[in-house]
């Protein structure tokens, strides 16, 4: 079920960023996607402390997972597919067993189905440039697939995040006539103004005017961007705001690694506040971890009390 209008829902961190910390190399092109194949059990753990730690929503290790991608690795369609399907049984097996474990109900615990944008499958980190255009014919075939998957075995909603340009919000949010199930819609952006494709932030969250979409935002971007972008955004929509910033890093292509940000770390005591910039869905991105997210639901919670 979907939270009311004013509930502040935390998010996760970074998927694969706990999973590096674990000892598994994502070097390879298809990032966390490729232990959908061979580590799918470190994947379900994964999501399974980020519940422990708070999380209210697991986010599927479908980012990275598409079918031109998996393709490029050597497998065929149902495989491609199948791996796609894995990722949201994955989370949802955490999800029972958190619920399990603590004796409560799944009712308030989404799996949020991730749907990346066309750059990160090029692997060259389009996603924080937005300098592709293959056309709205073939984004739309890029993203249907994966969608029409994660659905096939019972996403809550979808995540389109770390969207660079309005070009591809545009055929995102197009597809969501074509299902029943909401969605967020979230931006990677390259400073405190505009999106990673250099658009004005107001034009961006304009897009998400679509009955399916529950919140529209700004991921994976230096947290020291996020207050004057929600400002912005909060000016342009009366959407409710979604919020989770990286670790404080930009990443660099060419060295294949996350460089410090000069504007400072992940700080969740400042991102559980900008639910006074109208961010009521709050999270983390690459380079967030467990402990954030447990203190930024503390941080939350405290501000309940």
């Amino acid at each position: 079920m979907i939270p009311a209008a004013g509930e502040v829902v935390v998010l996760d961190g970074g998927l694969a960023t706990e999973l590096e910390a674990r000892g598994f190399d994502l070097s390879d092109p298809l990032w966390s996607a490729r232990l959908l194949l061979t580590e799918p059990e470190a994947i379900e753990t994964v999501h399974l402390v980020y519940y422990r730690a708070g999380a209210r929503v697991a986010t599927t290790a479908s980012y990275q997972a598409t079918l031109p991608g998996f393709e490029a690795a050597g497998l065929d369609r149902p495989t491609a597919l199948a791996a796609i399907r894995r990722s949201v049984t994955l989370a949802q097996r955490a999800r029972d067993r958190f619920a399990d474990e603590t004796g409560r109900s799944t009712e308030g615990l989404l799996v949020a189905g991730s749907v990346g944008p066309y750059g990160a499958m090029l692997a060259d980190g389009s996603e924080y440039r937005g300098d592709y255009d293959p056309g709205p014919g073939a984004l739309t075939d890029f993203h249907r697939p994966r969608i029409e998957a994660l659905l096939d075995v019972g996403a809550d909603l979808l995540a389109f995040e770390t969207i660079p340009s309005i070009r591809e919000a545009e055929v995102l949010v197009g597809l969501l006539d074509e299902v029943d199930v909401p969605a967020w819609l979230s931006y990677s952006c390259r400073d405190g103004e505009t999106t990673s494709a250099g658009e004005p932030i107001e034009a961006a969250v304009a897009v998400a005017a679509h009955l399916r979409i529950v919140a529209v935002g700004i991921n994976c971007t230096a947290p020291r961007h996020l207050p004057d972008l929600l400002a912005a955004a909060r000016m342009a929509t009366d959407l409710p705001l979604i919020a989770y910033p990286n670790g404080g890093e930009r990443w660099d292509a060419a060295s294949r690694r996350w460089l410090a940000d000069e504007g400072g770390a992940y700080d969740p005591a400042a991102v559980a506040s900008w639910t006074g910039l109208g961010a009521m869905w709050l999270g983390g991105c690459c380079g967030t971890r467990p402990t954030d997210i447990a203190a930024l639901a503390a941080a939350v919670g405290s501000q309940a009390t």
